[in-house]
């Protein structure tokens, strides 16, 4: 935690500056945030996360849905669905026809 000195000045803690790669005479913003205060980086807002552009969502979009396509197929193998059966030993009609008096 920092403390206001009487200047209005704040210390920004050595473990935050290092993760951030703030360097002596790095400008940061302060922006109100509701009951806080909200310290923003101008010159690395490109680099924030929900900045990205749409071609790399686009891009990672894609090899998701890849890499689900290699889950299913793996299922598939391992369990040994080809064609939509599996050998339970009943049949879906049969749970239609359970409890029914004849």
């Amino acid at each position: 935690m920092s403390k206001v000195t009487s200047k209005l000045q704040v210390t920004i803690p050595k473990a935050v500056a290092q993760a951030y790669h703030l360097s002596p005479g790095a400008e940061v913003a302060f922006e109100p945030a509701g009951d806080d205060i909200r310290l923003r980086l101008p010159n690395r807002e490109k680099r924030r996360p929900d900045q990205r552009t749409t071609a790399w969502r686009l891009k990672l979009f894609d090899a998701i849905i890849a890499r689900q396509e290699e889950r299913d197929q793996h299922v598939l193998v391992v369990c040994g669905v080809d064609d939509g059966k599996t050998d339970r030993g009943w049949l879906r009609e049969e749970l239609y026809d359970r409890g029914l008096s004849r």
